[in-house]
């Protein structure tokens, strides 16, 4: 990077709550926030939003009536987005540009209307207008009255880091000095859950006819980073995040972005990545520049839950940290697979244990106590198809 980034404001809606502070909160504990729902005959965990976030939403969309037919996905991220520029101190300016993801898009409506299309042969007028990809960053900057460039992409369980990268790209360029980066996703759908099951990597709901769940540890539904699990644990959320970048070092900054590291994998199986995570290697070194590993003081790893997910990950963090290996965590134990917004939350984590010096771990996996001051963290996100993002981050001064 020629020149470091600041992460002047970040916020979310998400399982964890609607408020930075409610979300530290709801770290603090070593509670997961999943729930059972009934669809397609069965029972499946999901993550909900918080009762406050989706309060929030409902407020919103409630709030104008152009507002009620937008996918629940545009909506989170118009809340999400609100809250940041708030705490950015952007209020006053428009002059910033935006970049909003998501993997799936407008799930809920897409679906809705295809099925609406297969009963009655007829699409409704707005069923191609609120389910463009485009349709999230779009909404995001009319809401706010930016002026800026407006940019959407999906480039599956990364796009939000990926959104992180163009922000610090436009920035870097001179093209902008602040923009608006982040991603949403609603995936919480009958059909979206049904093609997650179908890859068989999806966590075992309590048997209808059993108490039991067919997975070692009853308490925790998704064993992300438990590399000796015998079944693949993913489980769904919902959530949105967005961030604020500016350019430089600025005194308002919570984090700032020291690095930044991509790649991508040679497909050959269009979920696969390779036993060593090659494009986790590439871009954590490439993220990591030329500061020595032993600086790096946590990793917020992707680790989906899944048996190759996780291992894979984990075998590329020691063929790039060696004997020196961070304290590692993640928060999909906690929150589930938010898909797109997945890399964000995990943004969002780090940037919390920076600002707390305080390392937030997986309550079932054994770590060795570190008492060292909390300064850098690397943040991980991959996608079907192995490509991969890092970001380094560091506290402010």
């Amino acid at each position: 990077m020629k020149e470091k980034i600041s992460i002047t404001a970040i916020a979310s809606v998400s399982p964890l709550g609607s408020t930075l502070e409610e979300t530290w909160m709801a770290y603090q504990n070593n509670e997961h926030y999943f729930s059972l729902v009934e669809e397609n005959e069965g029972k499946s965990w999901v993550a909900p939003l918080s009762s406050s976030a989706r309060l929030k939403v409902d407020e919103l969309r409630l709030s104008d009536s152009k507002y009620k037919k937008l996918d629940d996905s545009v909506l989170f991220a118009m809340v999400a987005s609100r809250n940041a520029v708030k705490r950015s101190g952007w209020e006053n300016t428009a002059e910033f540009g935006i970049n909003m993801g998501s993997s799936r898009g407008a799930t809920k409506l897409f679906e809705q209307y295809h099925k609406e299309y297969l009963d009655t042969g007829i699409s409704s007028t707005l069923s191609s207008p609120t389910t463009t990809l485009g349709n999230i960053s779009s909404w995001v900057s009319h809401d706010l009255g930016a002026t800026g460039p407006e940019i959407s992409h999906s480039i599956t369980c990364s796009t939000g880091l990926h959104s992180v990268l163009n922000g610090v790209a436009w920035l870097s360029s001179g093209m902008a000095t602040k923009f608006l980066v982040g991603a949403s996703e609603a995936p919480l759908t009958n059909f979206t859950i049904a093609q997650m099951k179908a890859l068989k990597i999806y966590a075992k709901a309590p048997d209808s006819n059993s108490d039991s769940v067919i997975e070692r540890s009853r308490s925790y539904p998704c064993q992300a980073l438990n590399l000796k699990k015998e079944y693949n644990t993913m489980i769904l959320g919902e959530a949105a995040s967005v961030a604020c970048l500016e350019t430089g070092v600025v005194n308002n900054a919570l984090a700032i972005i020291d690095g930044v590291g991509y790649a991508t994998e040679i497909l050959k199986h269009n979920t696969s990545i390779s036993a060593n995570a090659v494009c986790f290697q590439k871009s954590m070194k490439m993220a990591l520049g030329d500061l020595d590993v032993t600086e790096v003081d946590a990793i917020v790893m992707h680790a989906p839950g899944t048996i190759k997910g996780d291992s894979s990950e984990y075998n590329a963090i020691q063929e790039v940290f060696g004997n020196h290996k961070p304290q590692l965590t993640t928060n999909k134990w906690k929150i589930g697979h938010t898909f797109a917004t997945s890399g964000m939350l995990n943004l969002e984590l780090a940037v919390l244990m920076l600002l707390h010096d305080k390392m937030i771990s997986v309550p079932f996996i054994e770590a060795k106590p570190n008492n060292r001051n909390i300064k850098k963290i690397l943040v991980n996100a991959v996608g079907f198809g192995g490509n991969a993002v890092s970001i380094l981050i560091s506290k402010n001064g």
